[in-house]
């Protein structure tokens, strides 16, 4: 069976809304990027990147291509030159549409002695700079750093937000290597997701840091930060080729060297032997301010990483975990289209499972236990459609619309699901193994990946019992049903959880607000995690009375605690109960920037108070990033200017 490692549609046919990308306006399937070089300089007074891109394309369509169309939003474009041909292009931006942005069209050259035909490479520079409207770039006053003497730049190009930030096929169904030089003064660093090359001294403070990714990524992965950065490494493995380490700021070195030294050389390895050779040559992690909308981001080589999860305990380390494992599903083996972004996370979460298993947070599943509750939360708010592991997207719709733990957990249990249908982890792992060899470096649909599973199966010596349970399985309620909990039950050891859902039960049965039986001792004895687990299984219950959950605050420090994870968990269960705990959650949130904490509490204090709530955010929604920013107006009924 053969596997194309692009969606390409049928020339008789329409294609499935479910099998293109309806987020990108780009004609990547009939021109394809195989290469960007960048360069870039960094202007700290204006907050734009300027300098040019230059895009390699090969032909993949023989049917005589006029035009490349790229995505763009929010670029300054100023000049396009078809590298070799010796003259300018002709080119055009169409209307735009919003979250979509502008179409970027280039007419390719009508004098060539040939007609383009399929096979033939194509190379466009785009001389260009970013906006002050960027929505992939976050630029923070020296203020909101840990120093606060110097400034601070980071990007978040996923999903859609790459276009702002570079003209390109902004796509997951495109996969390209790219090169960068990038120069910048006041003697900050400079990190992209890329291999270091080289650091070259231009005197005055600047410097041009050179990069290269020679690994096929897609857009969103190009990331870029620039601060005052130091870098440690992490102890190197001896039979491995990579390294690790670490990099922050300054005053946030030590606590970040502490907690995840110690991991993540072994999650690396743990990973590769479950799966295959690690191929992007290091593995490092960036701690960001505390304005990063998201836990972490795969950005190859250099995940991206939220300074919450630096939790004093390592009680966190699983969210490295799950950026290593993105190194094989997403940044490897990706999806065709963000309908199918279940294959990316689902797939990644499965993995950190498994790779996560020597963690004391794992044993028994209660982690994944208290996340499951997660899970059902976003089922319970978002539309039946978006409830889907395989949605159903609108033309240009933005992807971010539907982000939830849906892909993650929805899809990690179905692969659970899955394990245990064909026999256990003995069985799986293989099949695992064949599904990145077949796969690794292309972007796929759920059918092509449903496709090698029954022909992966179907070859095993137990082929015909193997499909035959692969057959039974309610493929169309797993990847295309709604409901507000999993289809199936997939059931987990809960023997660590016992004394957690205790705890919450008998304060539960604490309604009349006589809490004498209760003491500080209740959870003395527990984890980071089992609070969190504890906290989770009170929150389950219906809304406790203000005059209890002061005494639940009272006697178990939950609204000091310095865990975000707790204290999220804490203050939902207060502002379900009423607004008494709103000054505090408010006070809070301001400070914290992965939309994980900061988007339910925003939607609960607009319950509780909403003038408290649209006022907080309005004060400070520069400290926030463009794309955090958009999520918590449009979850306030706020509409906010670009």
């Amino acid at each position: 069976m053969s596997f194309s490692p692009h969606y390409r549609p049928s020339s008789n046919s329409t294609p499935s809304p479910l099998d293109r990308d309806l987020a990108t306006l780009s004609n990547y399937h009939q021109v394809l990027t195989k290469h960007i070089s960048l360069d870039w300089e960094i202007d700290w007074t204006k907050q734009v990147i300027g300098g040019s891109a230059t895009l390699q394309f090969e032909v993949k369509d023989d049917g005589g291509v006029k035009e490349v169309v790229l995505d763009s939003s929010y670029l300054d474009i100023s000049d396009v030159e078809i590298v070799g041909s010796g003259e300018k292009a002709q080119w055009s931006l169409d209307k735009r549409i919003e979250v979509m942005g502008q179409a970027l069209r280039i007419q390719l050259p009508t004098s060539r002695p040939v007609p383009i035909k399929k096979g033939d490479l194509i190379s466009i520079k785009i001389t260009y700079s970013t906006t002050p409207q960027c929505t992939a770039l976050g630029w923070l006053e020296p203020a909101q750093t840990k120093s606060k003497l110097h400034p601070y730049l980071y990007s978040q190009a996923q999903a859609i937000h790459a276009r702002s930030m570079v003209p390109c096929q902004d796509t997951p169904a495109v996969k390209a290597s790219y090169d960068a030089k990038v120069r910048s003064g006041r003697g900050l660093e400079v990190l992209l997701s890329a291999l270091r090359k080289d650091v070259r001294d231009l005197g005055e403070g600047r410097r041009e840091f050179v990069y290269e990714q020679p690994v096929g990524i897609p857009s969103y992965l190009i990331a870029i930060a620039a601060g005052e950065l130091t870098h440690k490494p992490f102890e190197k493995l001896k039979d491995r080729k990579w390294d690790t380490g670490c990099w922050t700021e300054p005053l946030n070195m030590d606590a970040a060297y502490w907690e995840f030294h110690k991991d993540t050389a072994n999650f690396v390895k743990t990973a590769e032997d479950l799966t295959s050779p690690y191929k992007f040559g290091t593995y490092e992690v960036l701690f960001l301010p505390e304005s990063f909308p998201y836990g972490g981001m795969e950005n190859s080589c250099l995940t991206f990483a939220t300074p919450t999860i630096i939790a004093g305990d390592r009680s966190s380390v699983d969210v490295v975990a799950h950026e290593i494992s993105h190194s094989w599903f997403g940044n490897g083996i990706g999806c065709a289209s963000w309908s199918h972004f279940w294959l990316n996370e689902g797939w990644t979460t499965y993995l950190e499972r498994l790779v996560s298993f020597s963690q004391p947070v794992f044993i028994g599943g209660y982690l994944v236990l208290t996340i499951r509750a997660g899970l059902i939360d976003d089922l319970e708010r978002l539309p039946a459609r978006f409830q889907k592991m395989v949605p159903e997207y609108k033309e240009h719709e933005d992807p971010d619309e539907a982000y939830s733990q849906v892909p993650y957990e929805k899809g990690a249990n179905f692969l659970l699901y899955l394990e245990r249908t064909v026999g256990g982890l003995d069985i799986f792992i293989p099949y695992m193994k064949d599904y990145v060899k077949t796969f690794e470096g292309t972007s796929i649909t759920t059918e092509q990946w449903r496709e090698h599973l029954f022909a992966y199966f179907k070859k095993h010596e137990d082929g015909e019992e193997l499909t035959r349970k692969l057959g039974k399985v309610d493929w169309d309620e797993w990847l295309h049903g709604s409901g507000t909990d999993l289809c199936a039950e997939v059931k987990y050891d809960d023997t660590l959880s016992k004394a957690c859902y205790d705890l919450a039960a008998r304060w539960d049965k604490a309604r009349d607000g006589d809490v004498s039986g209760f003491s500080k001792g209740d959870v003395e004895g527990f984890s980071a995690t089992q609070k969190v687990v504890f906290l989770d299984k009170l929150e389950s219950y219906p809304a406790l009375p203000p005059k209890t959950v002061a005494a639940l605050d009272k006697l178990y420090d939950l609204s000091s605690n310095g865990n975000a994870e707790i204290g999220l968990r804490f203050f939902e269960t207060a502002l379900k109960s009423g607004p008494e705990y709103a000054e505090a959650a408010a006070a809070w949130v301001i400070n914290k920037g992965r939309m994980k904490f900061n988007r339910p509490i925003f939607r609960l204090l607009n319950e509780q108070k909403p003038e408290l709530a649209k006022k907080t955010f309005m004060d400070n929604e520069s400290f926030f990033h463009p794309i955090a920013r958009k999520m918590i107006a449009r979850d306030l009924g706020l509409k906010m200017d670009q």
